[in-house]
């Protein structure tokens, strides 16, 4: 062996020995996961593509922090043991929640607005499953039930049903703008728009360009009005092959629509231990700024379904000259185990409704009688 040189650098070369025992342990150490026996419950935040999972053991150990594409994640359960999976309530939760069902699994989907409080700090994925896996083990936790595939259905009709609803209203609104520019105007109301429209075509002294643009919107509001007849006559025709849903019409003030609304959303009605429960899950309670003994209630919380408040069975009641004592009606179907003058702080204002309404309303109907 020849002596370097000065100023020659000095470079070690190791066996090939060493390099393939290094690529061997590296090898082992990707293929090496955790043992899907010591897995308790599994958090996974999901998304388009990528699906995030969080696990831990009995001991509260993390054994699982993985990420997976969307093959790789169905792979994954297909071939571990059934175990509790925590998913947040979002778009397409429910469909991979009956997915990780068919695998044996049980799955629980949290409301975002329950499993945010656990993230620790920042917001990624990985912190996102780590909230939900610990969440999922508070024993008070309130899970959504996992909805089929026909009931997806059905809401995706009434999602239709609402589009088409506030298209409608725009372009009634842009018709009623235009022609008040030309000095034609009409009464409030849907009814009032077919006879404005008339009286826009038989106008001769309207330029021939609006009387055109007229005419065209006119047609866009028909197509429209045919559509939604459409859908109210589906939600009709799933309203009569629904028993709940038609005793539930049977209230006075509850339209068809409004009882398909109601079966349709709400979930089963063992899940609420009272008829309060019932009404803060609709957002009808009161906001609660209490303390040091004193009781301060605000406005209601709306908090829940906002369609349901917008329905004929709260905000447009047809059987009653207020809409305070109808609220009143339908809601004590509702509140039976409440205290009849809780309800009346809430939906009928704070000068509540008169003493005749008392026996207006009774006391015959129950929540859990009509599902």
């Amino acid at each position: 062996m020849s002596q370097p040189e000065p100023g020659e650098l000095l470079v070690w070369t190791a066996p090939d020995g060493i390099k393939l025992c290094q690529k061997e342990v590296v090898a082992d150490l990707r293929q090496r996961g955790p043992s899907v026996d010591q897995i308790s419950r599994i958090g996974m935040d999901t998304s388009k593509h990528v699906f995030q999972l969080h696990g831990v053991d009995a001991g509260e150990k993390v054994v699982l922090r993985k990420k997976l594409r969307r093959k790789e994640m169905i792979a994954f359960y297909q071939k571990l043991p059934p175990t509790v999976i925590a998913i947040e309530a979002c778009g397409s939760s429910h469909h991979w929640a009956r997915l990780l069902q068919s695998f044996g699994h049980e799955v629980k989907l949290i409301p975002p607005q329950l499993s945010k409080p656990y993230v620790k700090r920042g917001k990624n994925d990985a912190a996102d499953a780590e909230a939900l896996c610990e969440a999922m083990s508070r024993p008070t936790m309130r899970y959504v039930t996992v909805k089929t595939a026909e009931q997806q259905a059905a809401l995706m009709l009434v999602g239709v049903r609402d589009r088409l609803i506030r298209n409608r209203t725009q372009l009634a609104n842009a018709i009623r703008g235009y022609a008040a520019e030309f000095g034609l105007t009409a009464a409030k109301g849907m009814a009032h728009l077919g006879p404005l429209l008339e009286r826009i075509q038989a106008d001769e002294s309207l330029p021939a360009l609006a009387r055109e643009l007229f005419a065209a919107q006119a047609e866009e509001y028909q197509q429209l009005q045919a559509q939604i007849d459409a859908v109210d006559a589906k939600l009709t025709a799933w309203h009569k092959t629904n028993d709940c849903s038609r005793r539930l019409a049977k209230i006075p003030g509850v339209d068809p629509i409004g009882a398909t609304l109601l079966q349709m959303k709400t979930p089963a009605p063992e899940l609420f231990r009272s008829g309060r429960q019932f009404a803060a899950w609709m957002g009808l309670t009161p906001k609660d700024h209490s303390t040091a003994g004193k009781v301060r209630l605000g406005v209601i919380t709306r908090a829940g379904d906002e369609a349901l408040r917008q329905a004929d069975l709260i905000a447009q009641p047809q059987t009653a000259s207020s809409s305070g004592y109808l609220r009143l009606l339908i809601l004590k179907i509702f509140l039976s185990r409440s205290p009849l003058h809780r309800l009346m702080r809430v939906v009928a204002g704070p000068n509540g409704a008169s003493p005749d309404w008392y026996v207006t309303v009774g006391y015959s109907f129950r929540f859990d009688r009509l599902f």
